[in-house]
């Protein structure tokens, strides 16, 4: 009876402290979308000639910030890679604390720069970063809780997490300081440092650790067609999660001006805060509903079918006033709201010599493509001028299509036993 009070306690800490990881890496992450534009425009004035000579700052913004959020998301591919190699190799309680350190120093340091080359180089290292916390949390998780409640887990974990960003949105709006911002979430992620004690590596790695078996080799993904599906797959099966954060939320300032809307002041902020509000519900709702359903595809498919239908009312009738734009942006939040579920899937795809390695390099292909996602909405808008509106259009039928074909394509991982090895 000690045993099982002792180990349900351990379970309990480790969740904890997984779900606060997580939150404070939203808190993080999300920020620099909801402070470009102020941020942005601030060092701009600081670093440039009389606005008198440089009319068009907000075009300056708009393709500096698409920059930064690339040289972010590029941050976190690299680091998922690095990351979910080093948790497969070290421990993922190596990975889920060094993470937290180097994000946390990293947006401290954000806090204090006034140019924005700096700017660039601390969003890649904060990017790179940030990509360690998700994967390492959930892999201990899904390690740790029984194969019929993990997902139960993978759910809190997310939810609270992804409750960081409506946080941070709204530190963002009392405060009214960006610096002040990014130093406050580095300083949580520093106090999160101290809960790390107690809390116990993962069962399954400790067996697999001494094993002669292969660990963490990112290559041998691509080595038989079986495994390069399941990776390619739940990869793009995300996608439009952050299709619709880049371009429909980060931009909407761009695109509320194409739709010949009133912009509120901070509307940014307001437009991520109340989206990722959704999404915490959204993400509880998936999770709950992967559990009564008893599969994680039916839930899938179902929130793929309402963020694409959210979508196209956000270029439809939201334009009529501001109250419905910003309750559409409430609703495709909500519908965006299956991470908790992707990231399930994505540790139960693989054995346990690779799980960690996927878990983590997986949510960070997929923030990533969010490079791809942006240069392609440049591309139609700027080289081809189809326009802010047509090329968000164009971009978002791409992305839906390509995760419909990968959820056709993956695989049903509810209630399957991760006790095992990739040969």
């Amino acid at each position: 009876m000690t045993q099982i009070r002792t180990y349900s306690k351990n379970l309990n800490k480790l969740i904890i402290v997984a779900a606060l990881g997580y939150f404070v890496d939203i808190y993080d992450l999300v920020l620099f979308g909801m402070e470009r534009v102020s941020s942005l425009t601030e060092i701009l004035r600081e670093t440039t000639l009389p606005e008198a000579q440089f009319p068009n700052i907000d075009e300056q913004v708009k393709q500096i910030g698409i920059s930064l959020m690339n040289w972010q998301m590029f941050g976190m591919l690299i680091g998922g890679i690095f990351w979910g190699v080093l948790g497969d190799k070290k421990g993922r309680l190596t990975v889920l604390f060094g993470s937290i350190f180097v994000y946390s120093v990293a947006n401290i340091l954000n806090g204090l720069i006034h140019r924005t080359d700096l700017y660039a180089v601390l969003r890649f290292v904060s990017g790179f970063g940030l990509a360690g916390e998700l994967g390492a949390g959930i892999t201990l998780v899904s390690e740790s809780m029984s194969k019929e409640k993990r997902g139960n887990g993978a759910t809190i974990v997310a939810s609270v997490g992804l409750f960081g960003a409506v946080v941070a949105g709204t530190v963002g709006m009392m405060i009214g300081n960006w610096r002040m911002s990014y130093i406050i979430g580095g300083v949580m992620g520093i106090l999160l440092l101290f809960l790390r004690i107690g809390v116990l590596e993962s069962a399954m790695f400790k067996e697999v650790k001494f094993n002669s078996v292969s660990k963490g080799n990112f290559l041998s993904l691509f080595k038989t067609k079986h495994r390069f599906m399941k990776f390619i797959t739940i990869i793009l099966v995300a996608l439009p999660v952050w299709y619709v954060m880049a371009i429909l939320i980060t931009l909407c300032p761009e695109l509320m001006k194409s739709l010949n809307m009133e912009i509120p002041p901070k509307n940014a902020r307001l437009a991520m805060t109340l989206a990722y509000a959704g999404i915490t519900i959204g993400d509880i709702a998936s999770g709950l509903i992967s559990q009564k359903l008893r599969s994680r595809k039916k839930s899938l498919i179902l929130f793929l079918g309402l963020a694409f239908l959210f979508s196209i009312c956000y270029f439809t009738f939201a334009k009529q006033s501001q109250f419905l734009f910003y309750t559409v942006v409430v609703l495709i939040g909500f519908a965006t709201g299956y991470w908790a579920v992707f990231v399930s899937t994505a540790s139960e795809l693989f054995g346990t010599n690779l799980r960690a390695t996927v878990t983590t390099s997986v949510p960070n292909f997929v923030r990533g493509g969010t490079i791809i996602i942006n240069t392609l909405f440049i591309y139609f808008a700027n080289s081809l001028n189809f326009g802010n509106i047509y090329s968000a259009v164009i971009v978002g039928l791409i992305i839906f299509s390509l995760s419909l074909w990968a959820w056709y394509h993956l695989e049903e991982t509810f209630g399957k036993d991760l006790d095992y090895v990739e040969e």
